[in-house]
């Protein structure tokens, strides 16, 4: 039986809950888990006058009930076990993760995996800006691992990744893969405006039928039915994702750029 944590609070200020984690509540009591501190605001208050505790802490996972859209870094620097939220979560969901799972009901917030380096994050519902992408000054985004978005994402997903795989269901906002180094974005929607601008390396797929004008700075190359991208899609359909069966047989045309960066990158477009 896993850990449960129903949330309970009645509140309009955020609330903090970094470094409650599989691995942190092992080997303690519920009494013991019951004073463990969380910021609420600027203070902090003991884990049960927010939430409702129960279960086993030594199951490997935890499961959060409730509307958790105002609950921050839930599963930040998470590395084994696997967190489940019946409900939506908050801001910087999965932050610097490097293993385990993450499973979201409902919907994410801002940061979400923001420069993990392993591990799952599926969202069921729509997520915020900067998905996978890398805080402001740091040097690269997520490195390892994959990002499920099954609605809609906001702008700069992926934003300066290394590695990894982000998919997004729906549509995405603008700037999607900027500045990325390395790894694979695919948007099944619309996709916004200035694609992998400053992209140096990777893999920018589009599957929707209304793609965005690219940039001057990218190159076509012509079409293709390139065989890594079957097999993504295929793994990514078995871990539940929604893969239309038209595109694991389609054709693509191909991009290279961005050219006023390594030129590396490419922009696989779906073809009309």
């Amino acid at each position: 039986m896993p850990l449960k944590l129903q949330y309970q609070a009645e509140t309009n200020v955020p609330i903090e809950v970094e470094g409650l984690l599989p691995t942190t509540v092992r080997g303690k009591s519920l009494a013991e888990i019951e004073k463990l501190p969380v910021f609420h605001g600027k203070g902090q208050e003991p884990l049960a006058e927010l939430f409702k505790v129960s279960g086993d802490p030594g199951d490997g996972r935890l499961e959060f009930e409730g509307d958790l859209s105002g609950v921050h870094w839930i599963g930040a620097r998470l590395s084994e076990g696997s967190i489940h939220v019946a409900g939506s979560a908050g801001r910087h969901l999965g932050s610097e993760m490097s293993g385990g799972e993450i499973h979201v009901e409902g919907n994410a917030g801002d940061w979400a995996g923001a420069e993990m380096h392993g591990g799952l994050i599926q969202v069921r519902g729509r997520a915020g800006h900067l998905v996978g992408a890398a805080y402001r000054g740091s040097p690269r985004g997520m490195t390892r691992g994959a990002i499920m978005i099954g609605g809609d994402a906001g702008d700069e997903v992926g934003r300066s990744m290394r590695r990894g795989l982000i998919a997004v269901g729906g549509s995405s906002g603008d700037y999607p893969a900027v500045n990325m180094i390395a790894g694979s974005v695919f948007v099944f929607g619309r996709c916004g405006a200035r694609p992998a601008a400053g992209m140096h390396r990777g893999t920018l797929a589009l599957f929707g039928e209304h793609p965005p004008r690219l940039l001057p700075t990218f190159k076509l190359a012509g079409p293709c039915q390139p065989q890594f991208l079957r097999i993504f899609l295929l793994a990514l359909r078995k871990r539940g994702f929604a893969v239309a069966e038209p595109l694991l047989d389609a054709s693509y045309l191909l991009y290279h750029g961005d050219l006023v960066e390594v030129g590396r990158g490419e922009i696989l477009v779906r073809a009309a």
